[in-house]
């Protein structure tokens, strides 16, 4: 059976609406932003068509990309993962927002919750390890829902804590943070975790890691991407 073409209903061709969605979520600009750019390629859309895209879009490219990815980590083993929590600001009310990232840079999960204790460390550490299996060593801060969470699984073992071994983490809230500031917050917690979802996939796809390796290279691989992207949810 032949799959059918999420944008069969679409006057817009497919090359626009992923590269709408692309510069919304990718980089750090506002819907009114992605507007600007696209009309001065002389693509004439309101800001809320980009909005209607990115939340129609958005979660069928992070969805098609993490699975991709998730079937290649699958193949090697998990050596070393950073755990992390940021507080965020939803309405006024604080919120935390839990990060788990490889060893190189890659985002394996994020979720949002509404408390920090050991219920939902556990919670998310289980979702995580379903999902991507079981490291040999998880790099945590010093707080206490870890150690109570790895306890309950049996790996405290593994465990490492330490003021300056948990940077890669830490790094890995920047984009976040600038994403914050250029929505001016958040409103409601269901669209934040769509956000971060939809990110972290994107993150890892275009995550080149351009200092590790020649700029022809970096250029190749950065095509290969681009290509990749351009033939997400093709029919």
């Amino acid at each position: 059976m032949t799959k059918r073409s999420p944008f069969r209903y679409f006057k817009t061709s497919p090359e626009i609406i992923r590269l709408a969605v692309m510069l919304y979520v990718r980089f750090p600009l506002s819907l009114r932003n992605v507007e600007d750019l696209l009309h001065e390629r002389g693509i004439e859309i309101s800001h809320e068509t980009v909005r209607f895209w990115w939340n129609r879009f958005g979660p069928m490219f992070a969805a098609e990309i993490r699975r991709k990815r998730v079937q290649q980590m699958r193949a090697y083993s998990n050596w070393q993962w950073h755990l992390d929590e940021v507080f965020v600001k939803i309405n006024g009310e604080t919120h935390y927002l839990w990060r788990a990232v490889d060893h190189e840079g890659e985002v394996l999960e994020s979720s949002v919750t509404k408390r920090q204790d050991r219920k939902a460390a556990l919670k998310f550490l289980r979702k995580t390890m379903k999902r991507h299996g079981y490291p040999n060593i998880l790099v945590t801060d010093k707080l206490r829902s870890y150690g109570a969470t790895m306890k309950e699984i049996g790996n405290e073992q593994r465990q490492e804590a330490g003021r300056w071994e948990n940077n890669r983490a830490e790094n890995s809230h920047l984009p976040f943070r600038r994403r914050e500031r250029a929505m001016l917050r958040f409103r409601q917690m269901n669209s934040l975790q769509k956000l971060v979802a939809v990110r972290s996939s994107v993150h890892n796809h275009f995550n080149l890691e351009r200092h590790l390796y020649s700029r022809e290279n970096f250029k190749l691989n950065r095509a290969a991407a681009l290509a990749d992207w351009g033939q997400l949810c093709a029919a």
